[in-house]
This record gives C-alpha cells, structure tokens and sequence, in this order.
C-alpha cells in the first residue's frame, strides 16, 4: 500500500522508496526528502507524514485529509553554541565586606 499526502493544493504519493506527483516542482522538493530505506506500509506512512509535516501539509488517513504536524528541529541552535560554566567566585559578594580582620 501507499501513503497519500496534500500539499498546496497537490496530491503526492509515496511508495517503495519513491514519490509520485503530477506537479514536477513538488516531487523534486519530495524526492528530497525521500527515504530509500521505507519499504514496509509503516514505514512508508511514517515518512508521508514528516514530509507532509515538513511543508505544512496533509495527509490521507482512514477518516479523509488530516493536518500532519510539523516535525521536530532535527538541527538546534544550542547544538552549536559552547556550554557555559558559571564563574566561580571566591564566595558571595557580600562575603569579603564582613570578614574580620584581625
């Protein structure tokens, strides 16, 4: 079996590792996103899904056309940002205007 997904006023279909759409801009930006490797029906809903989600799209379930939700951010920003310590500090600030001196 196959998966169907809507987007922007087209519809797509994924099957054994390929995209079929009548729209050639909608299928380059599909085939882009396809997955050789999804061969069973599961797999190949899984994938219909986060393409459909990656474009904001639907996709064709046993009740009709429903939204696909958006993935996950495969790449963050806190990926490439360096961790930050706290500065160590010889106590609070207060600390070293109530220490006797003697």
């Amino acid at each position: 079996m196959s998966a169907r997904i809507r987007i922007y006023g087209q519809e797509a279909v994924f099957s054994q590792g390929q995209w079929t759409c009548p729209d050639q801009s909608l299928q380059a930006m599909l085939e882009a996103l396809a997955d050789p490797r999804a061969v069973t029906e599961e797999q190949e809903q899984e994938h219909a899904l986060y393409a459909a989600g990656r474009y904001g799209g639907l996709i064709a379930t046993n009740l009709g056309w429903e939204a696909a939700p958006h993935p996950e951010a495969e790449i963050k920003l806190e990926d490439f940002q360096p961790r930050r310590e706290p500065k160590k500090t010889g106590g609070s600030l207060l600390g070293g205007l109530f220490r006797r001196k003697g």
